[in-house]
C-alpha cells in the first residue's frame, strides 16, 4: 500500500494509491494527522480507502513529500554501510573515524522536507561541499518504549526514501553534525510512504543514486551495519520514539566525497534517488 501526500486544486490532500495507480483520497488532513491515529481506526480506515474506487490520478496532481513537515528532527544513523563507513575516513579520518562498537546516531533538522521535483538549495554562500546520500528512512505508526527487539516491526507503519543532503565542509568543521547536515531544504523525502506489509522485514530492497545519469551509488537496503529492528530496539530503551518518527538509516558508499577527486553537487546537477519498491525522488541543486 502506497500513502502520498499530493496537492490538487489549492487543496492538500492525504491519498492511498488503488488499483491502476488511481489515487483515493483518505479523512486526515496531514500525513502526520494520519500516524497519530489510533492504530486499530487508521487500519479500518485504510482497509475502506483500498476498496474504495479512485478519484484522481498521480497525473492530475502535485506529488509533495510525503510528511511535508516532520513532527520533529529525522533520526539518523551516521555511517551504516560499511563501505560508505570506509570512504567516509578515507576523505576525513578525525572527524569520521568512530568506534564501531556503537551505532553512530544524530539529529537531522527537518522544518519542511522538499518532495519530488523540488529544488535542493545549495546554500552555495556557506557551503563548498554539497553532497548527496540516499537513505531508506523508516516511518513509526505507533509510539515505541522499551521494544525488544524481535517486537520492533510492530511499531513500523511503512518506509520512504530521504536524501540526506550534507554540506561536508560544515560537517567536517564542526564536532556535531548538525549545522552541516540541518540546512533549510537538506531532508528531501519522497515520493511515497510504503506500508511494511509490502516488503520482507526487514527490507532487502536494491537503494541506488543518479547524478546527472551517472550511477554512483548501487547497494541493498539490508547490508546496514545495525539494522532496523537493534535501531528501534536501542533507541528505545531510555526515549519514547513517538509515532510519526522518522528513521534514516544510513547511506551506501558512492557519495560525492568517497571519490578521488571528490564529486560534489554544483548547482543545476539532477539528483535522482531509488529505492526498489519505493520509486524515484528526484530533485535539482539550485
Amino acid at each position: 500500500m502506497k500513502l502520498y501526500t499530493v496537492a490538487h486544486q489549492g487543496k492538500t490532500l492525504v491519498c492511498l494509491e488503488g488499483a491502476g495507480g488511481t489515487l483515493i483520497p483518505l479523512p486526515y488532513e496531514t500525513m502526520n494527522q494520519l500516524l497519530r491515529d489510533d492504530p486499530d481506526h487508521r487500519a479500518q480506515v485504510l482497509a475502506q480507502g483500498a476498496s474504495a474506487p479512485g478519484e484522481l490520478s498521480l497525473d492530475q496532481v502535485r506529488v509533495l513529500a510525503p510528511i511535508p513537515e516532520p513532527m520533529q528532527d529525522v533520526i539518523c544513523l551516521g555511517m551504516n554501510y560499511q563501505k560508505h563507513k570506509a570512504e567516509a575516513e578515507q576523505f576525513d579520518a578525525q572527524a569520521f573515524t568512530r568506534d564501531r562498537g556503537n551505532a553512530v546516531y544524530f539529529s537531522k533538522r527537518a522544518t519542511h522536507c522538499p518532495g519530488p521535483g523540488d529544488p535542493i538549495p545549495g546554500h552555495f554562500d556557506i557551503v563548498d561541499s554539497l553532497d548527496y546520500e540516499t537513505e531508506l528512512a523508516v516511518v513509526l505508526g505507533k509510539d515505541a518504549w522499551q521494544v525488544a527487539e524481535e517486537d520492533a516491526f510492530d511499531y513500523v507503519l511503512g518506509y520512504t526514501i530521504v536524501n540526506d543532503v550534507s554540506a561536508r565542509n560544515l560537517q567536517t568543521g564542526h564536532k556535531q553534525w548538525y549545522m552541516g547536515k540541518g540546512l533549510d531544504g537538506f531532508t528531501p523525502m519522497g515520493p511515497c510512504i510504503v506500508t511494511k506489509d509490502e516488503f520482507a522485514q526487514p527490507p532487502a530492497q536494491a537503494i541506488r543514486t543518479w547524478i546527472n545519469g551517472e550511477l554512483r551509488q548501487d547497494a541493498v537496503t539490508d547490508e546496514l551495519i545495525f539494522g532496523i529492528a537493534y535501531v528501534i530496539h536501542e533507541l528505545s530503551q531510555g526515549m519514547t520514539l513517538k509515532a510519526g518518527t522518522i528513521i534514516a538509516t544510513g547511506t551506501p558508499a558512492g557519495v560525492g566525497m568517497g571519490f578521488d577527486p571528490p564529486k560534489f553537487l554544483n548547482p543545476g546537477d539532477l539528483v535522482r534517488c531509488e529505492i526498489e519498491g519505493i520509486g524515484i525522488l528526484e530533485n535539482r541543486v539550485e
